[in-house]
């Protein structure tokens, strides 16, 4: 058998021209086919993107995830929250404290004050009830002296001379104050 093909043989020039062509479509095909593998490979790792934002944003609206972002949010606001109102908490009662000491020695202070102008009232009282008598003695005292501070002034020469008498000596030889008429 011979191998013998049924188009005639090409001679060296259109041989040439003929790989030349057969080239030039190989390499257009060859760009082609990296154009392709470029598109496609971008087309891929937009899916893969596209994939994973799916996968994110199914994470970002599930229920849960919400349930667990909102449980830290609100947790760790509320903690500190807390923290600060247990604080307020102690504050208000160590000063209520403190407040319910004032009032309490305040209120000791106000006993002792009124106990204070009772006792003075009645001192006042009692020195009302005495001082009537107070005066009836004044009384007393002052007729006593009017009596007797005379004659205790005439009994020596000095208190005669202050009541602007006389001292002498009388016949009887006894001394004693006198006044003339002037």
């Amino acid at each position: 058998m011979t191998d013998q093909s049924s188009s005639p043989a090409l001679s060296d020039d259109e041989l040439r021209e003929t790989l030349d062509m057969v080239g030039t479509v190989l390499a257009s095909v060859s760009d082609r086919v990296d154009a392709q593998s470029n598109s496609m490979d971008r087309l891929v790792k937009t899916a893969t993107e596209a994939r994973q934002a799916a996968f994110a944003a199914r994470s970002q609206t599930s229920p849960e995830n919400y349930g667990d972002i909102i449980s830290e949010i609100v947790g760790g606001n509320l903690d500190d929250r807390l923290i600060q109102l247990a604080d307020l908490g102690a504050l208000l009662e160590q000063k209520t404290h403190e407040t319910r000491m004032v009032l309490d020695k305040a209120e000791e202070d106000k006993w002792a004050i009124l106990r204070d102008v009772r006792n003075r009232e009645e001192k006042a009282d009692r020195l009302k009830h005495l001082l009537p008598w107070f005066g009836l003695g004044a009384v007393i005292i002052a007729l006593g002296l009017a009596v007797l501070l005379p004659h205790f002034l005439a009994s020596n020469s000095t208190g005669c001379a202050v009541i602007r008498g006389q001292w002498t000596t009388t016949t009887t030889g006894v001394d004693a104050c006198v006044f003339y008429d002037r």
